[in-house]
């Protein structure tokens, strides 16, 4: 296969280090994150053409401070250390790094010095976004000052010879103007990238890439009828063809209609094989009086891979599983420099004993990437801007325990969201939009009666890749259209709430 040109980021548990890979793909140029602790001969063995040092909440001087190999700083290839990783080139190389009088967080107006390879063409003063409480007070032997802000005298600096870059504001995020300018900058001018990242470019060493993985086994493909699967099927049945065997489990968690549009998508639609297992009464009876949301996605996903591998042993072979697995649900189930945020059913709540050998074309890419290849494999619109929906389905959606009576509750009143969202022309401008049934009552009147029952919570975000999400600002006369008739026609409802919290410091799902 073609090697791509790589770019690595080395994590020191940033709050924008997925923010930075973003940055650099929508450059065309494709990165992984790596953990902080990675020797630099694993790391010379991918071929990067150049590193990049994420953030980071600690002080390179504390004791237990994350650190990385001091090899990488050896020339043989360009870094750019932003915010904690400049601090940190700063501190190994012999430069001097200490506490600053205040905290600075921000916008600062930096004002550059002189005009390097990542300042090139931008303008001598500029804003940027600061956030830390240490700085650079020497830059290490050899480098230069390259700009400076009012707060940070060493707002950013330069080593020319070895190619070593850092600065101390955040060039990832939409409050730095020129921070895609100078992530470009140091792409293309100084790592020598070309540009060779495109969703064309994805399919044709993915669909390579499953050949060799695949030979001549087959594959049972974990498919929810969502994007995500949707397209790693796609994908997968270009590949290897009938090969392909895809697995539709109705766990009895569903949405309103969503078994019928799942059926008709995938075998008329898009011509995949396609086996619907009916298990609604054995997750049900697994999940009975489970309220605790992690148990609830360990029992989920241990179900699904138990009836993929009965449903694989049917088809006469034990091969691969595939899964939709996107970058987020990885980073959010935990890695080595990230705490697990909730486990998702395809990530951490895999049992251990799995015997299907696993299948992820997708892992290392956002939603909108993915969204990206679907289009450029000829799926249709309707397929690729799918309401997003968890593998868990409705059982996350009920908190507390579940039962039929519950599931009913949240499924009508998210079908009444849907459906209003559609007809006001939203549904391309909500990243996401559902119901949440909560396990309490409020006193209520309907009627003239008095009425005990259950509220609803309504959650609408905005987003680009689900790592981060703002509240949707949905039009008041919509969001009492959406409660008037979810209270009127849900029984057991008789209170609608609107969820404004962003991520962080909430989830997109409630659990």
């Amino acid at each position: 296969m073609n090697e791509r040109e790589l770019i690595l980021v080395i994590d020191f548990g940033g709050q924008y280090t997925q923010l930075i890979a973003r940055r650099i793909r929508e450059a065309s140029v494709f990165c992984e994150i790596v953990p902080h602790s990675a020797a630099w001969k694993e790391l010379r063995e991918k071929r990067p053409l150049g590193l990049v040092l994420s953030g980071g909440p600690a002080s390179v001087y504390a004791e237990g401070a994350p650190q990385c190999d001091p090899h990488i700083f050896g020339g043989e290839v360009p870094v750019l250390g932003i915010c904690y990783g400049m601090q940190l080139m700063a501190s190994l190389l012999k430069g001097i790094v200490r506490q600053g009088e205040r905290r600075e967080y921000g916008s600062a107006q930096v004002t550059i010095l002189k005009q390097d390879a990542i300042f090139q063409g931008l303008p001598q003063e500029m804003p940027a976004w600061m956030s830390h409480g240490d700085l650079v007070e020497s830059p290490p032997p050899g480098f230069s000052v390259a700009a400076a802000s009012p707060g940070t005298p060493v707002a950013a600096m330069f080593d020319e010879k070895r190619r070593l870059f850092g600065v101390q504001f955040h060039p990832e995020v939409q409050h730095t103007p020129y921070g895609k300018n100078i992530l470009q900058n140091f792409l293309y001018k100084t790592c020598g990238c070309k540009g060779d990242w495109t969703p064309a470019s994805f399919i044709a060493g993915q669909i390579e890439q499953i050949r060799e993985t695949v030979g001549s086994s087959k594959v049972v493909g974990a498919l929810s009828g969502g994007v995500d699967s949707t397209v790693a099927a796609t994908l997968v049945h270009r590949a290897v063809g009938d090969q392909l065997t895809c697995i539709f489990v109705d766990h009895g968690l569903l949405r309103k209609g969503e078994r019928e549009e799942v059926e008709e998508a995938m075998r008329e639609k898009l011509g995949v094989k396609m086996i619907t297992v009916d298990a609604g009464e054995r997750f049900l009876t697994k999940l009975s009086g489970v309220t605790d949301p992690e148990k609830k996605r360990k029992i989920i996903g241990h179900e699904f891979i138990r009836i993929f591998e009965e449903e694989a042993a049917r088809l006469g072979e034990l091969g691969f599983l595939l899964q939709g697995t996107l970058y987020p649900d990885v980073i959010e189930s935990g890695t080595p420099t990230a705490a697990v945020i909730k486990s998702h059913h395809n990530v951490g709540g895999l049992p251990e004993d799995i015997r299907l050998r696993l299948l992820e074309p997708l892992r290392l890419l956002f939603k909108d990437e993915v969204r990206r290849v679907g289009l450029e494999l000829g799926l249709p619109e309707d397929i690729v801007w799918r309401q997003p929906f968890p593998g868990p389905g409705l059982a996350v959606r009920v908190l507390g325990e579940i039962t039929e009576e519950k599931l009913a509750m949240v499924r009508e009143a998210d079908y009444i969201l849907r459906t209003e969202i559609k007809s006001a022309g939203l549904e391309r401008e909500i990243w996401q939009y559902f119901a949440v049934l909560l396990p309490v009552k409020s006193v209520g009147v309907m009627g003239d009666e008095r009425t005990y029952a259950h509220p609803v919570v309504i959650r609408a975000v905005t987003s680009e890749d689900a790592m981060t999400a703002d509240w949707a600002r949905l039009p008041h006369d919509l969001l009492g259209r959406i409660a008037g008739r979810i209270v009127g026609e849900v029984p057991g409802i008789n209170r609608v709430l609107y969820d404004v919290t962003s991520k962080p410091p909430g989830t997109i799902e409630w659990e």
